[in-house]
């Protein structure tokens, strides 16, 4: 067996151990299907809220998922998150006079409908509901809920068109 084989062996074995040690305890934490992927590295799931992930969706590297106290975030099944992605289910309230203090906060549950596309560098705004089937395209800011089958994009985000469906 050559140097080369067994370096390969080694990787693939601390490899293994990484995603292991990174991701296990966010499975344990969160109600996340088996078969729900974290698509790379550097994916944080966070928050003392609920996370829920349905079977086949994924998440993708440098991801960010965050869960406040008393909210949730719901993947359904088949869904596509890319990477780059922000989650949030609290913010600050864009309007307030940040010079006063900390700025008052909005809450509010994040749902992803079955099938849905988010593509890379997205950012979704507490509150929204992207509905099943729908696409976000990338670098989008999310502000508002998009209904099924349709396909969104831009900063803010807004209806580009309704799905053509073949």
């Amino acid at each position: 067996m050559g140097v080369l084989t067994v370096l390969g062996r080694i990787a693939g074995k601390c490899s293994t151990l990484y995603w292991l040690l990174t991701y296990a305890p966010m499975r344990s934490r969160y109600r996340l299907d088996p078969t729900f992927r974290f698509n790379g590295k550097g994916i944080l799931l966070y928050g003392d809220g609920s996370i829920e992930a349905g079977p086949d969706s994924y998440v993708g590297e440098l991801s960010t998922l965050q869960a406040a106290a008393g909210y949730a975030i719901r993947i359904g099944v088949g869904c596509a998150i890319s990477h780059n992605v922000r989650v949030y289910t609290q913010s600050a309230l864009p309007d307030a006079d940040f010079s006063l203090g900390p700025p008052p906060q909005k809450y509010g549950d994040v749902r992803f409908g079955d099938h849905c596309w988010v593509g890379a560098n997205v950012f979704v705004n507490p509150g929204v509901t992207i509905g099943a089937n729908a696409v976000v395209g990338a670098n989008s800011v999310v502000t508002k809920d998009i209904p099924p089958f349709e396909i969104w994009g831009g900063v803010p985000a807004k209806l580009i068109r309704k799905k053509r469906l073949t």
